[in-house]
């Protein structure tokens, strides 16, 4: 299976019992149906994520990309309690893809970023 990103390998990797696929290339992370939410819940796996995020955010300006598994057109998705951060989604396999840095981000959910959330529920409640 090839990066929907940079079309470099995506080799498959365990952490915790969970596998999931890392790219060689740029180091994005491929997970297939609740692999992502399973090491979410785990202590430590932030680690897996070993990419540089300036690579990632060079990246992440790729849109147009397809699934590395059904070869159909994948949907951009923001995180629904970090809006920075933008993951592409296949509709039919339910895969993820995270640019390098997207993971770990998504890992640490600091308190700015909880507060810069409940104000954009709030603004958005208002109007």
């Amino acid at each position: 299976m090839n990066c929907p990103k940079c079309d470099s390998q995506l080799l498959t990797h365990t952490h915790s019992n969970v596998e999931f696929e890392r790219c060689e290339g740029c180091n994005g992370l491929w997970f297939d149906l609740l692999e992502k939410e399973d090491l979410q819940a785990i202590e430590g796996s932030e680690f897996i994520d070993i990419g540089d995020e300036n690579v990632g955010k060079k990246h992440d300006a790729n849109r147009n990309i397809k699934c590395p598994k059904c070869e159909i057109a994948m949907m951009q998705m923001i995180d629904k309690n970090q809006f920075h951060i933008h993951y592409e989604y296949c509709s039919r396999c339910h895969g993820t893809f995270f640019d390098a840095g997207e993971f770990r981000d998504l890992k640490e959910f600091t308190v700015i970023e909880r507060f810069t959330q409940m104000l954009a529920t709030l603004r958005a409640n208002i109007n």
